[in-house]
């Protein structure tokens, strides 16, 4: 893990970067900003841990707990709410093993993202799956769409 630390210190130094570019970088590594390496780059560069956690917790783009190798993504908007996105919601629950508050399964090969807007409506509901929309997407196709990704 160092070895990939000092790699990202070499390039924040050589590209005069903000705290925003360092923890792209970090996430862009290991998929997620582990504390381990805010409390090493705090140490290394004389910034306290707090402002890479208040930075990290402001952006959405930022995740401090690591996300599963797919990546679902459903609008909770009010079109894609009214259209049955809370059923779709609790179908992906179900279908890859979610409980509670629960956003990456145990084995890190699904994370379930609700988001407010994907800025699709006229598609509702919609579900992102790995970068890819599905809109007006039913809960059969949705359970054929996850099953498939089980298999790979």
């Amino acid at each position: 893990m160092e070895k990939s630390f000092n790699k990202i210190l070499k390039s924040h130094k050589e590209s005069n970067g903000s705290i925003i570019s360092l923890l792209q970088q970090i996430q862009n590594e290991f998929g997620y900003i582990p504390e381990k390496a805010v409390f090493w780059f705090s140490n290394i560069l004389d910034i306290p841990a707090s402002r890479f956690f208040g930075t990290a917790t402001f952006y959405a783009q930022f995740n401090l707990k690591p996300r599963g190798k797919n990546i679902i993504t459903a609008c909770c908007g009010t079109a894609c709410h009214v259209r049955g996105g809370d059923r779709l919601i609790n179908n992906i629950k179900n279908e890859i093993g979610l409980s509670g508050e629960e956003k990456t399964t145990g084995d890190r090969k699904f994370t379930l993202e609700q988001v407010a807007c994907v800025g699709a409506c006229s598609a509702a509901p919609v579900v992102i799956i790995n970068e890819k929309v599905y809109g007006k997407i039913t809960p059969e196709k949705l359970k054929k769409e996850i099953k498939a990704l089980k298999e790979s």
